[in-house]
């Protein structure tokens, strides 16, 4: 779980998991929404791969990237049991 909330810590890495809501891209694709060099682009997809938040798949000579959402459904889980256990609502009113 470390892995996962460090992956989400960056605002860059946090608007790549926007971007991949949409569909898969390449990193080519992902690296023409920043500002930042494309080794750094790198750098956070590794980043959310390791993490299990991003999957990727070859096709050819493009390596696809797709958000993986059972991993976002495990952090979701945590946060809600969390606040269970503590008895507060998880939503007001």
């Amino acid at each position: 779980m470390d892995k996962l909330f460090h992956a989400i810590s960056d605002q860059n890495r946090r608007k790549i998991l926007e971007m991949l809501k949409e569909r898969e891209l390449t990193a080519g694709e992902i690296a023409a929404g920043f500002t930042i060099t494309k080794p750094s682009i790198t750098h956070h997809l590794n980043i959310l791969y390791q993490s299990g938040l991003v999957e990727k798949e070859r096709k050819g000579q493009y390596i696809l990237y797709s958000l993986n959402t059972s991993v976002l459904q495990e952090i979701l889980n945590w946060v809600l049991d969390f606040y269970r256990s503590k008895n507060q609502p998880c939503f007001r009113d």
